[in-house]
């Protein structure tokens, strides 16, 4: 009754139905992965926009200035005066020990470092 054709066609096609199957369920489960990153990172973008508001009110000048005033007693703050402002002449030398240069590999070399700014050795 069954052919030999017809065994094999029907092992194909429960075979395509099979790995359809499977791909169709991988292909719901990365979905799904998708849509928990891109919450996670909504989420994380809205955390980022209230802490930059938050930074935003904290950093008010108006608020800095209340704050300077109601603390100027226990922190010793004092404006800024142009007097206070030098050139660099007008500073004492720093004397140089010999710690100084073994701790510092650039300045042994002779070389100024900015470590804040780039991390690069000047020359």
């Amino acid at each position: 009754m069954f052919r030999t054709s017809d065994m094999i066609m029907l092992a194909v096609i429960v075979a395509s139905a099979a790995f359809t199957y499977k791909t169709k369920h991988e292909a719901e489960n990365r979905l799904s992965e998708i849509r928990k990153i891109e919450a996670q990172i909504r989420f994380e973008e809205d955390t980022i926009d209230v802490l930059k508001a938050d930074w935003s009110l904290l950093t008010q000048p108006v608020r800095l200035e209340r704050l300077v005033k109601a603390y100027e007693t226990e922190l010793g703050l004092k404006t800024v005066e142009a007097t206070q402002i030098v050139r660099l002449s007008d500073l004492p030398e720093r004397p140089l020990t010999i710690e100084d240069l073994v701790s510092d590999p650039a300045a042994m070399a002779g070389l100024e470092t900015d470590p804040v700014v780039t991390g690069t050795v000047a020359q």
